[in-house]
């Protein structure tokens, strides 16, 4: 347990605790994200609703953001030689003084594009995000709403199929789609939503295939998972990185993250070749009915395991005590 004081508005000093999280947390948390970060079901749900169920601290946004570079990792493995010719086209072009000249250097420019939405909702809404939006109340509404989006699509996508149309492939992907995938994404940043969900939800709008919308999502979440992690890391690393054991937890779950996530890619990939998305929205209309239940009976408060941290971060850090 660390302690801290920081100076109320009424200029009063009050004491603050912040619980330090277990190794054991972390990698259980670490198995969580890296299954539930590409499937279409909110790993930040999850990261809310398994501390909450079994009696731990919320772990905050900047720990459910920073070990999101695990599964970055994953995606960068899994995806490198997509990521090194797109990387390589957008360079080339730039040495000629040109743009999107090529299929992988448009494609790149796409994903920078449909990266813009969630880069500017999430400055904008950033305080929201780390503490009202983590209510169980938002994250149960979030996943029923996106569940009931998703059903909406599947069903516009089956009367495709019956008609003999075809889904398109990434090597179809337009600007428009691209903006549209774009903010869709932006719309993860309420807990529950799911990024893959949405950006899936947002391909499927536009008539990707299930296979290309997942493989578009897997490249856009490249760059705005990044700027995420960097950015929680660098403004909470007094608190992430407090002590030898903090950051052995966090390297712990990072390469947990990673490998989980890893082994998830190809099985999503596999499955949405041959299947719609039906099973998962079944489970995120079953997830939300069981998180409000247990609210409802008193089980779960909407806000427990919550860390709220001072109104005045700068003081807070500076006084932070073990």
């Amino acid at each position: 347990m660390r302690e801290g004081i920081w100076v109320a508005d009424s200029g009063q000093l009050t004491t603050y605790s912040i619980t330090t999280m277990s190794l054991l947390e972390a990698i259980v948390l670490a198995v969580v994200q890296g299954l539930t970060e590409f499937l279409p079901i909110s790993s930040t749900a999850h990261l809310r609703i398994v501390p909450a169920l079994v009696g731990w601290s919320d772990p905050g946004a900047a720990f459910s953001a920073v070990i999101q570079i695990g599964t970055l990792a994953a995606v960068l493995t899994y995806f490198w030689r997509d990521v090194l010719r797109i990387i390589s086209a957008m360079l080339a072009d730039l040495g000629r003084g040109k743009l999107a000249t090529t299929h992988d250097a448009q494609l790149g420019w796409m994903i920078a594009v449909g990266t813009l939405p969630i880069i500017a909702c999430g400055l904008l809404f950033k305080d929201q995000i780390e503490t009202t939006l983590r209510s169980l109340y938002v994250v149960s509404a979030a996943l029923i709403a996106l569940a009931l989006l998703l059903a909406v699509v599947e069903l516009v996508v089956r009367r495709r199929i019956a008609e003999g149309e075809r889904g398109r492939d990434v090597g179809e992907l337009t600007w428009r789609d691209a903006i549209v995938v774009g903010f869709a994404q932006a719309a993860a940043l309420i807990p529950g939503t799911s990024r893959s969900g949405a950006t899936i939800f947002g391909g499927l709008t536009c008539g990707l295939s299930r296979e290309a919308a997942a493989r578009y999502s897997f490249l856009l979440s490249i760059p705005s998972v990044f700027a995420a992690g960097l950015y929680q890391l660098i403004k909470a690393r007094a608190e992430l990185l407090a002590s030898h054991d903090e950051v052995v937890n966090l390297v712990a779950a990072l390469v947990v993250s990673a490998a989980v996530g890893y082994a998830t890619i190809p099985w999503l990939l596999g499955f949405l070749r041959t299947h719609s998305t039906f099973v998962f929205i079944a489970y995120r209309l079953l997830l939300a009915g069981v998180l409000l239940a247990l609210i409802a009976t008193g089980r779960l408060a909407p806000t427990e395991g919550t860390d709220h941290l001072p109104d005045s971060p700068a003081v807070a850090a500076a006084a932070l005590s073990r």
